[in-house]
């Protein structure tokens, strides 16, 4: 263990972000390498004459930034990749007009305008207006459910009830809900290696600790989560099977089966997000029916309808519905009645189905743009995928990469901040179904295919 000790005389703000500003700083001037464990939360603590909490704070900031990673049992590390740069941009920032943004991942359809603003007209004159302007029950109105239910069955192929069915305000609320509902403090959440760093954010919340699974082509190794089980870790497993965020990673069916058993036999729960389950060409069984007692499936509209309606829907084991419930109402009390009416009309009315068809053949269409225009072997992808895996050659980074494709007026995501353990990919995401035009998209990545064909030392020199 280092016997690291910020330097926090010429740092500003409150404590913990100058501890992470000071490592940040340590790290890029190499003061501290790659690899190297930190002190832990207490002594650090007491070094500094701060409290646990603050150092917590900090080392919380830091792992956002992709500057360090904890494992349980271990400690905390700095990582191989690390960089003191924020990885994922803050929606509040300012962002240049002739920005390709692959970043933000956004699958779209042209007629999302048009449907929503005659959505909002309708609901003017629903006549159930009134009963939606007052408190609603904290699992969602029945009907809201029932259409929830029901989408379920459809985007996601599982036998859906509409009372193990709770409504919640995005899919983000539902994970933290389902979380808050079957975790204490300190227990262990199982996560794959590289993942939606969404999770993460929902476990530092919870004071939950991550375990990191290998993965590979298939996704989880199923005898990764056996082995963290038996070290009596882990109390839930959170994964997206299909088309995995950010590898596009389609789970097969057996390995489906696999994970499954490995909960049942170790009394683990499984929380399946499936967010991205509706553009799949051939949808498999969703891992949640192969354990219906031990999983939680997750879904929700702002991929599949529109980001501004916040509604997502958890099919939960029948015993713990009414907790999840329990922790909407202390989160949010209900899902957003208004927004929750019309994504059931959609789905009642098949305006849903009609969405999911365009953004199936835009992503299709996306996706013959990136066979054209970069090079076979540089990404992976999935029928449907509305992102890419992109791979890159030696000697490029992805934070170096990411810097220079920002200095071209393209947005993209590195390996870093899906990362959950020390190892970092040569790799970035592209979400190539946000631009708002495939015309953006063909010349955001014309650009990224120049930019890989190029030496990064060149770049790395701009100021």
């Amino acid at each position: 263990m280092t016997s690291w000790l910020p330097d926090l005389a010429a740092q500003r703000g409150p404590r913990y972000r100058a501890i992470a500003e000071a490592l940040a700083e340590d790290v890029q001037r190499g003061a501290l390498p790659p690899g190297a464990r930190l002190p832990t939360h207490r002594e650090l603590a007491w070094r500094l004459k701060v409290t646990v909490g603050t150092v917590s704070r900090a080392y919380a900031e830091a792992e956002r930034r992709g500057l360090i990673a904890g494992e349980v049992g271990r400690g905390t590390f700095v990582r191989a990749a690390a960089t003191p740069a924020p990885l994922l941009r803050l929606h509040d920032e300012a962002q240049p007009a002739d920005l390709v943004d692959f970043a933000v991942h956004r699958p779209r359809a042209a007629s999302e305008g048009p449907l929503l603003a005659d959505a909002l007209a309708a609901l003017a004159g629903d006549p159930e207006l009134a009963e939606l302007m007052e408190y609603q029950p904290h699992a969602g109105r029945d009907r809201e459910r029932a259409a929830g239910a029901a989408w379920i069955a459809r985007s996601g192929g599982l036998a859906a009830t509409p009372g193990r069915v709770v409504v919640t305000a995005s899919g983000q609320h539902a994970m933290a809900a389902v979380l808050a509902a079957i975790t204490e403090p300190g227990d262990g959440l199982a996560v794959e290696a590289l993942t939606y760093p969404g999770i993460r954010a929902a476990a530092s919340l919870l004071h939950l600790k991550l375990v990191p699974l290998a993965i590979d082509d298939e996704g989880v190794l199923p005898d990764a989560l056996a082995s963290a089980c038996r070290g009596g870790r882990v109390r839930a497993l959170y994964t997206l099977p299909t088309l995995h965020n950010p590898t596009t990673a389609m789970m097969p069916l057996e390995r489906r089966r696999a994970l499954a058993e490995v909960a049942r036999r170790h009394q683990v729960m499984l929380i399946e997000d499936d967010v991205y389950g509706f553009l799949a060409e051939r949808p498999l069984p969703a891992l949640t029916s192969l354990a219906p007692e031990h999983g939680f499936y997750i879904t929700a509209t702002s991929k599949s309808f529109v980001p501004g309606l916040r509604v997502g829907y958890v099919h939960c084991p029948a015993a713990l519905v009414d907790d999840v419930a329990a922790a909407v109402r202390a989160m949010t009390y209900t899902a957003p009645p208004l927004t929750a009416r019309i994504a059931s009309r959609w789905i009642e009315d098949g305006i849903a189905d009609r969405l999911v068809a365009e953004k199936r053949a835009e992503a299709a269409r996306r996706q013959h743009a990136a066979q054209r225009l970069l090079p076979q072997q540089s990404y992976r992808t999935s029928p449907g995928a509305a992102h890419l895996w992109l791979t890159l050659p030696e000697p490029w980074q992805g934070e170096a990469f990411a810097a220079a494709a920002r200095q071209r007026g393209i947005a993209v995501t590195p390996a870093a901040a899906f990362a959950t353990g020390r190892q970092v990919p040569r790799a970035v995401r592209l979400c190539i179904g946000t631009p708002p035009s495939l015309a953006a998209v063909a010349h955001g990545l014309a650009r990224l295919a120049e930019l890989l064909a190029a030496a990064p030392e060149g770049y790395l020199s701009v100021v």
